[in-house]
């Protein structure tokens, strides 16, 4: 991970784009200094996301609703960087989307999976379940209630990035 963090760092240097989702918010994050560390108990399943003030006004985040519910998977958290915008945050997790400058992004939840990708971790990953008190079962059966609103809030975060790139 010494040389993802590396390759970030480069990238931020030369002011390119750079969207980092899950483990990859927290690289962006220890590539900016700021601390990665376990969170008190590991987010798991479909939890609601509420965006903070910075994403009124941010170019992926502005017009989405104020509170959505967001596909989780992670057991480490990290501080917003220094300098950088938080954009989201969660009940158990205060720091869930953070952009730096206007070309950085960090996403600690997930809103690039469908049904197939959700199916494919509860089964590659039941311990994760377990540790979370998770039921996997309701994992699954609950994308068919919030893969529709994830697809439109990820299709809008993810097509202005598209724009972004350019």
């Amino acid at each position: 991970m010494r040389a993802e963090v590396r390759l970030i760092e480069e990238v931020l240097r030369r002011d390119l784009p750079v969207l980092g989702v899950c483990l990859g918010s927290q690289l962006l994050a220890a590539a900016l200094g700021a601390r990665v560390r376990p969170g008190s108990d590991p987010e798991v399943g479909w939890l609601p996301v509420e965006l903070e003030e910075g994403a009124a006004e941010d170019r992926l985040f502005s017009g989405l609703p104020r509170r959505f519910v967001a596909f989780h998977w992670h057991g480490d958290v990290f501080d917003v960087p220094a300098g950088a915008t938080g954009l989201a945050r969660s009940e158990r997790t205060p720091h869930q989307a953070f952009r730096y400058g206007d070309r950085a992004y960090g996403l600690l939840f997930h809103l690039e999976v469908d049904g197939s990708t959700v199916r494919a971790m509860v089964e590659a990953f039941p311990e994760d379940l377990l540790r979370a008190g998770v039921d996997p079962e309701e994992v699954s059966s609950a994308a068919e209630r919030y893969l529709p609103g994830l697809r439109s809030c990820g299709a809008v975060v993810f097509g202005r990035w598209a724009d972004l790139l350019g």
